[in-house]
C-alpha cells in the first residue's frame, strides 16, 4: 500500500516544471540548446546525404569516365552537377585556354596543376561546411547547460532563503530539476561530437578519392595516358598522345 502511495504521487518537477516556474535565463538556455541539438542533427543529416551522393558520383565517373574515348566524351557522361565533371571540365579548360598573356608565363603542366588543385580544393571546402557547427556545439553545449544548472541551482537557493524553508523536499526538487540543464548540455554535445569525428573521417576517404581523379586526370592531359593504380587497373583509357587530348 505505501508503494502504490509514493507511485501514485505526481512529480511537480521536470521539463514542464523547469519551463512553467523558470525565468527569462533558464528559458533562454533551455531554446539554446533545443537550437543546438536541432542544428546537429541537420548537418549529420544533410552531409551523410552529400557524401552519399559523391560517393556515387566517385562511382559513376570510374565506371563512365574512364571508359571514354576521349575527355571531352568521358565528361559528357557524367551528369550536370557531379563534382567529378566539375573537375574534369577544369582541368579540360585549362588544357584548351592557355593562351592569355598572364598565363603564358606559367608552364602548361603547372597551369593544370593549379587548375586541378583549386577545383579540388573547392569540392573538399563544400565538404566542410556544417563540421565547424558540429564542433562549436560540441565544445560549447556542456557549458550553456552548466550555466543553465548553476544559475537554476542559484534561483533555488535564493527562493529557499527568502521563503525560509531548507526542508529535504524544499532543496533537492529545484536543485534536481536544475541539473536538468547540464543533461540537456550533454545531450546536444555528445553526438556533435560524435557526428563531427564520423563525417570528418568520412570525408577524408571522398577527398582521397577526389585527389585520386584529379592526379589521373592531370597525368591523362599531359602524357596522354592514365597513371596505373591498383584501383585504375580494371578501367584503362585508350592511350592518346597529348596533341590528341587539346581537340
Amino acid at each position: 500500500m505505501a508503494t502504490q502511495a509514493v507511485a501514485s504521487v505526481n512529480n511537480p518537477y521536470g521539463l514542464s516544471g523547469l519551463w512553467n516556474r523558470g525565468g527569462l535565463i533558464d528559458r533562454f538556455v533551455m531554446i539554446l540548446l533545443l537550437a543546438m541539438s536541432l542544428a546537429t542533427w541537420y548537418v549529420i543529416f544533410t552531409k551523410l546525404w552529400d557524401q552519399h551522393r559523391l560517393k556515387k558520383s566517385a562511382r559513376e565517373a570510374e565506371k563512365k569516365f574512364w571508359q571514354a574515348p576521349s575527355i571531352k566524351e568521358g565528361v559528357e557522361k557524367l551528369k550536370k552537377g557531379n563534382e567529378f565533371r566539375a573537375i574534369a571540365e577544369d582541368g579540360l579548360r585549362a588544357m584548351t585556354h592557355h593562351d592569355g598573356r598572364l598565363t603564358d608565363r606559367i608552364d602548361l603542366n603547372e597551369w593544370i596543376t593549379m587548375s586541378l588543385q583549386r577545383s579540388v580544393e573547392q569540392v573538399s571546402n563544400n565538404m566542410s561546411k556544417g563540421l565547424g557547427l558540429l564542433a562549436t556545439v560540441g565544445s560549447s553545449a556542456p557549458f550553456v547547460g552548466l550555466f543553465g544548472t548553476v544559475w537554476g541551482v542559484l534561483s533555488a537557493l535564493i527562493a529557499i532563503g527568502l521563503a525560509g524553508q531548507a526542508s529535504i523536499d524544499k532543496v533537492a526538487g529545484p536543485v534536481g530539476e536544475a541539473l536538468i540543464m547540464t543533461a540537456l548540455g550533454l545531450a546536444a554535445a555528445v553526438p556533435a561530437v560524435w557526428g563531427y569525428n564520423w563525417l570528418l573521417g568520412r570525408n577524408k576517404a571522398l577527398q582521397d578519392a577526389l585527389r585520386n581523379f584529379a592526379s589521373d586526370l592531370h597525368a591523362y592531359l599531359v602524357g596522354g595516358a592514365r597513371m596505373e593504380t591498383a584501383e585504375s587497373a580494371g578501367a584503362k583509357p585508350a592511350a592518346a598522345p597529348a596533341g590528341a587530348v587539346r581537340k
